[in-house]
């Protein structure tokens, strides 16, 4: 038997309904203690279109998405042959009885289910019956897998928030699936779960409402946005936060959430806020960053701090929306014309996404420039186990901000001056009551009192404080993870490929006796761990999910020469999440 380590993938049709039966059966795992990971495969335009859930349990914790199929649910006509072909051989199927899988291949065990027959006693209405067939494969499921239906039954209570005849409908259903398939359908296959004690205080949540969390506990104030996938829950998941912990005592907003007629306008009133004081940010995806450049760049040399969330999807063009990617690393670290180059941070996981979105305002304020942050479709959209987030305990970092009384003491201030060799000058906020509060913010040439200049000499010095700035990021930023020392070869990561890096380094040393060890990369510029990291290793493989190794680039143009011939770029661009089959296959193949 495979107890707790199979992956199981449902395909449907999206608008079908199915979405609320694949998350009870991500919760009622999660209940009995299984460590869990979802992903949710969708298509980006119309209802109708196949869509996919793959659920992995694992009983060693890995959440990276498994490459093979082990158990699938065929509810979907159009893609029900494509997807028994593309399962290995001994792998299950539970299908649709009219579809007729059956007689497809002779090296799998299939599981025939009238599903029409088995919810008719339910409900009698069509059209809710059709919805019910999900419930259905959910008993069905929970039946061969030894899923425990008390525990299914607190999924379905927790999902439909105890609406008595939404719940009383889709028990009805699920008991009814797994009546059949105790009565006609015996176990002929190797899967199945026990009860773990892995998921004890732990909790399940998508990266979007973490980001969401950590903004509103991180003291923003202003948001802008326009919606574009796979972003929009974050900003949504935001408004809700707010409006339930962010009201004043008059019952009046402590906030401003605006929606903006595009991506421009709402990075736009993003900088004008944080010009204003305001801890300002917008979440987006890859078109969107395309249309902030100017404006970034404006932020970027004026000296303004923002933050922005790129939630990251597959490009160019629309691409793919509804697929996730990292191919906005040399997008964002280095945006808008001539020599512009931003702080950059990249969560790995959905406590990173809390953690961090309180670090990009401090950040932002303490640097006075945007600040980006990368989460991927993957992070932000789907529901990840994850310890309970850390209370934030650190004050807000409001920066360099002269007050009245500090002018008073200073008798004037040169706006863009380093005084103190940071490279950050001080600024004052409009409205402050001092006749030497007052300058002019410019996105052209100026000095370092902020008059306009195009003398060499000031342009020169300014360009170059701008960029002492930036480099002292390399310090306070999120700084790499490391894990393990001594190897000759390394492997070097950001963001959601973490999952994969970390299982596939577990095969490599179990399988072909090749032991690593992983720099995981947290923010840009880079830390200086990282070319120490590379220079204390022969041979440093860079994963990217991205067609031309994007983190390898950013890397050659950062990195001494010297250190270059030591990288090999190791590039996947799927659409999918990264699996750690295919980065072993690789690895050990380049290995000899």
């Amino acid at each position: 038997m495979r107890i707790n380590d199979f992956s199981l993938q449902v395909a449907t049709a999206n608008g079908s309904g199915s979405q609320s039966a694949n998350s009870v059966l991500l919760r009622a795992l999660f209940q009995m203690g299984i460590p869990v990971s979802g992903k949710n495969l969708f298509p980006s335009n119309i209802a109708g279109l196949p869509t996919w859930y793959t659920i992995r349990t694992s009983a060693e914790g890995w959440l990276a998405r498994k490459k093979e199929v082990d158990l699938l649910v065929a509810m979907n006509p159009e893609t029900s042959r494509e997807d028994v072909a593309g399962v290995p051989p001994g792998a299950a199927v539970v299908y649709d009885e009219p579809l007729g899988l059956s007689a497809l291949r002779d090296d799998l065990t299939f599981y025939p289910v009238p599903f029409d027959a088995v919810v008719r006693p339910v409900s009698s209405d069509a059209r809710l019956a059709k919805l019910l067939r999900n419930m259905a494969y959910v008993g069905v499921v929970a039946s061969l897998l030894g899923i425990e239906m008390a525990e299914v039954e607190r999924a379905i209570q927790k999902q439909f928030g105890g609406k008595k005849k939404a719940v009383d409908l889709n028990l009805a259903a699920a008991r009814a699936g797994l009546a059949y398939a105790q009565e006609k359908l015996p176990k002929r296959d190797s899967l199945r779960v026990e009860r773990m004690d892995a998921t004890r205080g732990k909790l399940l949540i998508d990266g979007n409402a973490a980001a969401a969390l950590g903004a509103m506990f991180g003291g923003v104030t202003v948001v802008a946005w326009y919606p574009i996938t796979p972003s929009s829950s974050l900003t949504e998941s935001l408004i809700a936060a707010c409006r339930k912990h962010r009201m004043g005592p008059d019952g009046k907003a402590t906030f401003a959430i605006v929606q903006a007629e595009d991506e421009l306008a709402a990075v736009g009133m993003v900088i004008g806020a944080g010009w204003a004081g305001a801890r300002a940010m917008t979440a987006t995806s890859g078109p969107g960053i395309s249309l902030m450049s100017e404006f970034v760049g404006l932020g970027y040399f004026a000296e303004i701090p923002a933050v922005i969330w790129d939630v990251q999807r597959v490009g160019p063009s629309t691409g793919l929306p509804t697929r996730t990617a990292q191919g906005d690393l040399l997008s964002t670290a280095y945006l808008s014309h001539g020599d512009t180059r931003h702080i950059v941070l990249i969560p790995g996981s959905v406590e990173e996404c809390f953690t961090m979105a309180g670090e990009a305002l401090d950040l932002a304020e303490r640097f006075q420039t945007p600040v980006f942050v990368l989460s991927d479709l993957d992070l932000g959209m789907n529901v990840w186990m994850t310890d309970p987030f850390p209370y934030p305990e650190r004050p807000l970092d409001r920066g360099k901000v002269l007050s009245k009384e500090a002018l008073e003491k200073a008798g004037s201030f040169a706006r863009y001056a380093d005084v103190d060799g940071d490279g950050i000058g001080w600024r004052t906020l409009p409205g402050t009551d001092h006749p030497a509060a007052a300058y002019f913010t410019r996105g052209t040439g100026h000095n370092d009192r902020a008059q306009y200049s195009e003398r060499p000499d000031d342009w020169e010095r300014n360009m170059a404080r701008l960029a002492r700035k930036i480099d002292g990021a390399r310090a306070v930023a999120p700084q790499p993870e490391r894990d393990g020392a001594g190897n000759q070869v390394g492997i070097l990561s950001c963001g959601t490929s973490r999952y994969a890096v970390d299982e596939s380094r577990t095969q490599l040393a179990r399988e072909r006796g090749l032991a690593t060890d992983h720099l995981r990369v947290r923010a840009f510029p880079f830390a200086d761990a990282v070319r120490e990291f590379v220079a204390a290793h022969e041979r440093v493989y860079v994963v990217d999910q991205n067609r031309d190794g994007q983190l390898h680039q950013m890397l050659r143009i950062e990195l001494p020469a010297g250190l270059l011939t030591r990288l090999r770029p190791v590039a996947h661009i799927t659409g999918l999440p990264l699996d750690a089959r295919s980065l072993t296959t690789e690895i050990a193949a380049r290995e000899g």
